[in-house]
């Protein structure tokens, strides 16, 4: 079913069109290449040359690269989320039917891209996706090396992946570098009860390595052009004011309360308990999960879960603290935003659900009931995202629909030399557009005039 959900979004894709900052890469792509957009992300707008390097890949195919994004990206992310799930598993010495950890991936990936209050912003939108909602996914596929090295040769390879993905995610994502970077910090201070002496020195050689490529792709980032120029514009010199972390503390209150009354999140928790139920061996592997008779779970797992929430609670108020400056109470409703730390929470509940299997394994005579009341959550999860689908397709064909017919006109009007043309704002789930505010805020008209090649744009109340 989630599978299925998530082949229905990809379908969707189709009717993508550019919209908010897409109007300003396009150009540049077009007539630069990656040099220019290098050169735009590195020295005027924020330092992330990783970011530029992932708009080109897609930016240089035009309007199809916007269109095929999703379902490449979406397919992209639960590949690697699978591969995350094996890898647990093996590291943890448990063992499942084969086809469970890809219905757990599933189920995480459509939660995590399509689970959002605005799933166009999450998914469908490629400057927002780029930014904040592959990264998380990145880091997780940085983990797979790492949990499955065995051989001297092998973990020196785990080394230097995590070393450079940290690197990389530090100049694409400030957001995720501070999701990551707490994360292993919590593993390194939680290591000695967790790991097995054996592997213990490994692990935290892994997570050193990690938080210092983090930290120099940070580096490399914050002292680039580019970052000072949008620090002075957006003035994050007041993210520390007491006011502004005051004002990110209730914002992000409001975010987990958001969060937790969300209540299609329980489908991770469902897949979970199919976890918990189904798994089978003492866990007794490099996580130190389950019980020594691996019907239940263990002591240890309590730090696991204590861990886990003090990382999503740190970096989540850390990741408001430092987008407040930029958005001011828009942190709340900007939910794109929070994809740094919502694949984490997405994990979390999982895990919980994983915990909570356990334990009903070995208390219940018969697995029956629990994976019965796992798939009807199954079914009423995926049902609601469907709907919430369907609902926005059509919204995304009226748009496609209203956006060809302009875009058609306005490049035939173009190539007749005239240089001022009029645009109908075409909104589309809280997508920016020029005009904004009764005609106040322009941006991006400006990139609009340079995708069409002329010289200004002006307001129009009726399409051509």
């Amino acid at each position: 079913m989630p599978l299925g959900v998530l082949a229905f979004a990809g379908a969707n894709a189709r009717f993508v069109r550019p919209g908010g900052d897409d109007w300003c890469f396009l150009p540049v792509v077009r007539d630069g290449g990656l040099p220019a957009m290098v050169h735009k992300f590195y020295f005027l707008d924020n330092g992330r040359v990783t970011n530029a390097v992932l708009v080109w890949a897609y930016a240089r195919f035009g309007d199809p690269g916007q269109q095929w994004f999703a379902p490449v990206s979406g397919a992209l992310m639960l590949v690697l989320l699978w591969a995350f799930a094996l890898a647990v598993l093996r590291a943890a010495r448990l063992t499942v039917p084969r086809g469970v950890p890809l219905l757990a991936a599933s189920m995480t990936s459509a939660l995590f891209l399509l689970g959002s209050p605005n799933t166009y912003k999450t998914f469908y939108w490629p400057a927002a996706s780029v930014s904040h909602t592959l990264p998380p996914v990145f880091a997780c596929a940085a983990a797979v090396p790492v949990l499955r090295a065995a051989s001297r040769r092998a973990k020196m390879l785990a080394l230097l992946v995590t070393a450079l993905v940290g690197m990389a995610l530090g100049l694409l994502s400030e957001e995720t570098s501070v999701v990551v970077s707490t994360v292993l910090a919590c593993a390194l201070l939680v290591s000695a009860p967790l790991f097995p002496e054996a592997r213990r020195r490994f692990l935290r050689c892994c997570c050193s390595a990690g938080i210092v490529g983090v930290l120099l792709g940070t580096w490399i980032l914050y002292t680039s052009p580019g970052s000072l120029n949008r620090r002075t514009r957006k003035h994050s010199s007041t993210m520390f004011d007491s006011d502004s972390l005051l004002a990110s503390l209730r914002g992000f209150r409001e975010i987990l309360h958001a969060l937790l009354t969300t209540w299609p999140y329980l489908g991770a928790v469902a897949a979970g308990v199919v976890l918990g139920v189904l798994a089978r061996g003492s866990g007794r592997g490099t996580g130190g999960l389950g019980a020594p008779d691996g019907s239940g779970i263990g002591r240890k797992d309590g730090l696991v879960v204590a861990a886990g929430v003090c990382a999503f609670l740190v970096s989540g108020y850390a990741c408001t603290v430092i987008t407040y400056p930029v958005f001011k109470q828009e942190v709340v409703t900007s939910t794109r935003l929070w994809n740094d730390y919502l694949l984490l929470y997405v994990l979390l509940l999982t895990h919980l659900g994983f915990l909570a299997g356990r334990m009903l394994r070995g208390r219940l005579r018969y697995a029956g009931p629990a994976l019965a009341a796992s798939a009807v959550t199954y079914t009423v999860v995926c049902a609601a995202l469907a709907m919430s689908l369907a609902g926005l397709e059509s919204r995304m064909v009226t748009r496609a629909h209203d956006f060809d017919r302009q875009n058609r006109w306005m490049h035939s009007q173009a190539a007749a030399g005239v240089q001022v043309l009029p645009y109908k704002r075409l909104p589309l789930s809280e997508m920016t557009e020029p005009f904004r505010h009764g005609g106040r805020a322009t941006w991006p008209a400006s990139c609009i005039a340079d995708y069409y090649g002329v010289r200004r744009i002006t307001q129009a109340s009726e399409l051509p």
